[in-house]
């Protein structure tokens, strides 16, 4: 086994708790989960939305959501074509607060610079 196969199984992923409390009913806030993001996801994301760290439009971070939203069981909440179509009719608050939790551990690039 390589090192990179072998650092990876080795690799404990912690899932994060997103609440999103605008999607909420009477038995309480609603909540999301989402898997730390990998290289891998934002190299998806810069290139369909270049300079993405830097720049973070409304349509950047409704793909995030539907990349990374999960059920507490680890099902993808949004697999439709129209849930892109859905999302973008949301406040942009609400998006924005929730890719903010999503990737608040995430650097910008020029941040990442400075260490």
């Amino acid at each position: 086994m390589g090192l990179a196969k072998e650092l990876r199984s080795r690799r404990k992923v912690q899932t994060r708790e997103v609440i999103v409390s605008e999607w909420g009913d009477d038995s309480g806030d609603f909540k999301l989960y989402c898997r730390p993001i990998t290289c891998n996801d934002l190299s998806k994301l810069q290139q369909k939305h270049p300079n993405f760290l830097n720049n973070t439009t409304i349509a950047a971070m409704v793909d995030l959501i539907l990349m990374k939203a999960e059920s507490e069981d680890g099902q993808l909440l949004f697999t439709a074509a129209d849930d892109k179509i859905e999302l973008m009719g949301e406040q942009t608050d609400v998006i924005s607060d929730i890719a903010n939790q999503m990737f608040a551990d995430i650097e910008s690039e020029d941040a990442l610079a400075k260490n």
